[in-house]
């Protein structure tokens, strides 16, 4: 029997990714309002591992070790045992290599100061560190400092980034490079997409139901969204707290937007067609020997006797 909500993993160390012969810390929590005593298991991808309990500590790590770790709650009751739903996984790189590209600990969002750190295997006399963008030099350090800072990004940031760390030894110079480690930058308001749900079981003959799909990644406390429906570039009714509306049947061309007043942050979908004959509003029909009337017409005629029944 498997509950309603979902376990929680967190990772504990600052790295994701992390040299062989390091070792990192995963905790797992399970939101049940009532406090009820849990068990844990953890899992790398579908391998239930043998370690138990809220807090999982990888040690003396091998690159055999890397993969995607989640974990589950589980508890004993009169009808069985209850499971919940598996967490998201976190995914763990044990590098064997000598230098890692650190990425942001959360998500970055457009407009945001994106943060690149190079560790390095040990301590070396590091004199140059050099990043790279998709294989190409984007900036280049001289001395000790190994982080790079981008203020302002833009989606243009996003992309497939790596450093290269030098160091001189006895009048010898030498350099390690990073593996790829890829950057997302995200959106805080998405451009929404419109659905169209006009099933007559669901709404009936008169009514359909626009969907106002769109992503919404602020920080938390995220600020209200307010949601506008359109027909044919008008807009029906009030603005709306909720993601959806439901509507009278009718053809047209219908859009919605996405404002965040207090973010200044305005999107609108692209028009979505109800009821129109795509590729074929150029065609005629004969109705009843009478004069010719094109597929939108005999469209409007089809709808309207539909919602008369």
């Amino acid at each position: 029997m498997v509950t309603s909500f979902r376990a929680i993993v967190e990772l504990v160390s600052d790295n994701s990714r992390i040299f062989t012969g390091e070792s990192l810390h995963l905790r797992c929590s399970i939101p049940d309002i009532h406090g009820s005593n849990w068990s844990v298991e953890w899992f790398r991808g579908s391998e239930k591992l043998p370690e138990t309990g809220e807090n999982f500590k990888l040690w003396n790590a091998n690159i055999k070790d890397s993969g995607k770790f989640s974990c589950q709650g589980a508890r004993k009751t009169m009808i069985g045992i209850i499971r919940t739903l598996q967490s998201v996984p976190v995914e763990i790189d044990v590098d064997g290599g000598w230098a890692i590209l650190k990425p942001p600990s959360r998500s970055t969002l457009v407009g945001d100061t994106l943060k690149l750190s190079c560790r390095f295997r040990g301590f070396p006399p590091i004199h140059e560190t050099i990043l790279y963008k998709d294989g190409i030099e984007v900036m280049r350090q001289i001395g000790q400092n190994v982080s790079f800072y981008f203020s302002n990004v833009t989606l243009a940031d996003a992309g497939m980034y790596s450093c290269r760390v030098s160091w001189d030894v006895r009048r010898r110079t030498y350099s390690v490079t990073s593996v790829n480690t890829p950057v997302h930058i995200l959106e805080v308001l998405s451009q929404p997409l419109l659905e169209i749900h006009a099933d007559i079981k669901m709404f009936g003959a008169k009514k359909m139901k626009l969907i106002c799909h769109v992503q919404y990644n602020a920080r938390a406390p995220a600020p209200p969204v307010h949601y506008y429906f359109y027909k044919n570039n008008e807009q029906l009714g009030m603005a709306k707290s909720k993601n959806y509306d439901l509507v009278t049947k009718a053809l047209g061309q219908y859009s919605c937007r996405v404002k965040v007043p207090q973010l200044d942050l305005v999107r609108r979908s692209k028009p979505s067609s109800f009821g129109e004959m795509p590729g074929k509003v150029n065609m005629k029909f004969s109705w009843f020997g009478k004069e010719e009337l094109s597929s939108s017409t005999i469209s409007h005629i089809i709808l309207s006797l539909t919602l008369k029944e």
